[in-house]
């Protein structure tokens, strides 16, 4: 598995770009940012300008948030300034955001996805090619590319694309037009295995080869008893923020876990988030993260996702010692055997 860092979702811009440097002095395989207070796209112009060697990736860029071509120019960009470097990660995020947050268009998410990202390569082919853009479908139409607006073929090659999926649809999605899946982290082992995997080799024929599977998977790390205590208060809080949300009801109804999502829900609805906490035992725990020493978590990540994730990274919703994550890298590394 290649080992990747994320930027924390409250980082400024400077914090992105500091955190990007100390990724790749620290050996790290990728650095990915998401799109919350900032701009992904520009957090990563300053990640890519201020490094040479790591891979960056947009997790995720919310692409009904804008349209394929904007999404196009952007990514080709990025490409350029990195210098090969960037992949190119999407997401739907939900209707109320899409709607009230950004004032456009929702409906079908996983076919409008699907077609997005057919449009997104369309437009690269013509510009590869220098071809007449001519991409009509049920939700985006691009039918004009002058010399003008051309940027011509990217001299690095065009950025692979992954998209995260939760629901069925959106992952057979993945598996038809994308290069890679971005697991969602409230995801079980027994769920990747046994239902994502599956879904995906039917979208895709049988074959996974050349596609990637990526997860950023929760961890407790801690330096001493007190610090790993708040390091699992923090992911119980984290998976019962989750959870209680229904469009990630499927993961916890797997488990057998359906009413435990609907008791969520409810306290959220209520603001209860010390109550929603509460209510994820160990065994819920235990299937969403991983608990323990530097050398325990790795093991536990290779035994679980070993064979089947080929990016994977650490989720720590809390402040964690940067050496406890090093510790983790260095074991998980594929340059270290």
């Amino acid at each position: 598995m290649l080992v990747d860092v994320t930027a924390a979702v409250t980082a400024s811009p400077d914090d992105v770009e500091e955190a990007a440097v100390l990724a790749e002095a620290d050996g790290f395989d990728g650095f990915a940012a998401a799109e919350t207070r900032h701009d992904v796209f520009t957090v990563l112009t300053l990640a890519a300008r201020a490094t040479t060697r790591i891979s960056l990736q947009s997790a995720i860029a919310v692409a009904f948030a804008r349209n394929p071509m904007s999404v196009a120019v952007l990514a080709n960009d990025l490409q350029l300034i990195s210098r090969g470097r960037f992949r190119l990660g999407l997401g739907s995020q939900v209707k109320p955001h899409i709607e009230r947050r950004f004032a456009m268009p929702w409906g079908k998410p996983a076919a409008r996805m699907e077609e997005f990202v057919a449009a997104v390569r369309a437009i690269w082919a013509a510009w590869e090619t220098g071809d007449r853009l001519m991409f009509r479908g049920e939700f985006y139409r691009h039918t004009l590319m002058s010399d003008y607006f051309n940027p011509g073929p990217n001299r690095f090659g065009n950025p692979p694309i992954a998209l995260a999926a939760v629901g069925d649809l959106m992952v057979r999605a993945a598996g038809r037009v994308a290069d890679g899946l971005l697991v969602h982290p409230l995801t079980s082992a027994d769920y990747l295995h046994g239902h994502l995997v599956p879904l995906l080799r039917g979208a895709r024929g049988g074959d996974l080869d050349g596609f990637s599977l990526e997860m950023s998977v929760m961890v407790v790390l801690g330096a001493d008893e007190a610090a790993r205590r708040e390091a699992e208060r923090a992911v119980r809080e984290q998976i019962a923020f989750y959870a209680s949300t229904p469009a990630y009801r499927p993961l916890l109804e797997a488990h057998g876990w359906g009413e435990l999502a609907d008791r969520l829900n409810l306290l959220s609805r209520r603001q209860a988030w010390a109550e929603m906490a509460a209510a994820i035992d160990d065994d819920v725990l235990d299937a969403f993260a991983v608990v323990g020493d530097p050398a325990v978590v790795a093991a536990a990540l290779r035994k679980r996702f070993g064979g089947v994730l080929d990016r994977i990274s650490l989720y720590t919703p809390y402040e964690v010692d940067r050496q406890l994550v090093a510790g983790v890298t260095a074991m998980l590394s594929t340059r270290s055997g």
